[in-house]
């Protein structure tokens, strides 16, 4: 059996390990060939392929980022359709064309979601759930999370002490578009004093009277936002007029916005720290590695079973099957009651 693996959006620490168990799980216990496609959904669109043996993935469990390449391209739009046939229709060909009986998908809720429209066109795919926003429903986490929460907790931590020495207000802009489960979780872990998330707007001038209450105590207050927060008020709001080949807008400078507003209304110093694609990079913590494994052993598995259309998750402490349809239904937001569970002022 010939079984084509690829990694799509953004990267994370942890997808190495995922191409790392698929592969050697499929050779040891299913004598599987495998297939590498490059750069996302690009690979098998246009044919990109490169050799994926053990020998490849030797060595490549504690790296991050992908060894196959990532991109955002989507087969589905219509920009991708060519000699009157949809994306989707020339990803099935080429599959078709290198001999490729199966294909596992590791990616977020867009590449799953093109996963889902190739299986029910035909296609053979099973998914693996990949996104450090953790904002999956089907699954209680994705590996990537765990790695991004403890960068942010750390820049957290070492912001602090600046803050507390120049006596000003420091804003950390964490990724999430439309989930502050990274917001939520460093905030908490770093002792940040204010939590911003796409949940829940905020308003600006309560944000700026917390901020000058904690100057008061003569304390330096650390606002933890996600990209994706946003104000009540309109003529606050922050947005990129950008969009990715799935529409998705391209975030960013909420952080900024923050910052003026606080020096603003306060009068205090405020800066802000961007952490960005800092929260992709670099090596997978324990919990990621574990995670990333187990999902890989068990995608190969349901290749195996012939279990295709499903998605593996993590349920409790279980590894199980889950259809694509359902892994994509909707996205797991933060929910009200975890407001609760910190003191701290959320907006």
């Amino acid at each position: 059996m010939r079984v084509g693996v690829l990694t799509g959006g953004g990267d994370c620490p942890g997808l190495n390990a995922v191409i790392r168990a698929v592969v050697r799980t499929g050779v040891a216990e299913h004598d599987m060939e495998f297939i590498g496609f490059k750069d996302g959904w690009r690979g098998p669109l246009e044919g990109d392929t490169m050799v994926l043996d053990v020998a490849a993935v030797r060595g490549i469990l504690p790296r991050g980022g992908t060894i196959l390449g990532t991109s955002r391209t989507n087969p589905a739009a219509p920009s991708n359709s060519a000699g009157g046939k949809s994306g989707i229709e020339r990803v099935a060909e080429n599959l078709e064309s290198l001999g490729v009986d199966a294909l596992v998908a590791i990616g977020g809720e867009d590449t799953l979601g093109v996963a889902t429209k190739l299986y029910q066109a035909g296609g053979k795919v099973v998914g693996v759930p990949k996104t450090i926003d953790n904002d999956l429903g089907a699954t209680d986490y994705t590996f990537g999370f765990d790695t991004a929460v403890n960068i942010a907790m750390e820049a957290i931590d070492r912001l602090h002490t600046t803050a507390e020495s120049h006596h000003r207000a420091l804003i950390v802009e964490v990724m999430g578009r439309n989930a502050g489960w990274i917001a939520l979780h460093a905030g908490m872990a770093g002792g940040a004093n204010v939590i911003l998330i796409p949940e829940r707007p905020f308003d600006m001038g309560q944000v700026c009277d917390y901020v000058e209450h904690r100057f008061k105590d003569r304390y330096a207050p650390i606002v933890v936002v996600a990209e994706g927060a946003h104000p009540k008020a309109v003529d606050e709001a922050v947005g990129g007029p950008q969009q990715d080949e799935f529409g998705h807008s391209r975030f960013g400078g909420v952080g900024q916005l923050l910052a003026a507003e606080i020096e603003h209304r306060t009068g205090k110093e405020a800066r802000v720290a961007v952490l960005g694609h800092i929260q992709r990079g670099g090596t997978p913590t324990a919990f990621d590695r574990v995670l990333a494994t187990r999902f890989g052993v068990q995608a190969i598995r349901a290749v195996a079973d012939g279990a295709f259309g499903q998605m593996v998750a993590l349920r409790a402490t279980q590894i199980v099957r889950v259809p694509l349809a359902e892994a994509i239904a909707e996205l797991k937001l933060v929910p009200p009651d975890r407001y609760a569970e910190a003191e701290v002022f959320f907006g």
